[in-house]
């Protein structure tokens, strides 16, 4: 499993996370999906899921900046500035923690397609 492959299915899993952004907990699909793909083992799809919940925040980033420089015609008070800093850091470890998860998941069904015990893990 080379980097190339890990990079494209976490891009896979981040597209899967912003397609289904109107799901609760869209990034454990996002992640499970990348993990999948990628055929990873449990650590590996830890790993593999955050990757594709952080690239998926990415474009989650633009949209919100987007949308509080439309509301807030750039005249907001300091402390409602932080206030966005602070949630846009709490969406981060939202979705890069979820598609972490995710990645688990993933990595589990994987174990289970090939066939290994996966309780004695």
């Amino acid at each position: 499993m080379g980097n190339d492959n890990i990079l494209t299915n976490a891009i896979i899993g981040a597209v899967v996370t912003l397609v289904t952004s109107f799901v609760p907990f869209s990034p454990v699909l996002g992640g499970a999906v990348a993990a999948y793909l990628s055929d990873a083992d449990s650590g590996d799809g830890v790993r593999i899921g955050a990757i594709s919940g952080a690239i998926a925040t990415i474009p989650m980033i633009f949209v919100g900046f987007l949308f509080a420089s439309i509301f807030l015609f750039g005249n907001a008070p300091g402390g409602f500035t932080v206030f966005l800093i602070v949630l846009g850091v709490i969406g981060i470890l939202y979705t890069a923690g979820l598609s972490a998860l995710g990645g688990y998941i993933g990595a589990y069904m994987t174990d289970t397609k090939r066939g290994i015990d996966v309780t004695s893990q």
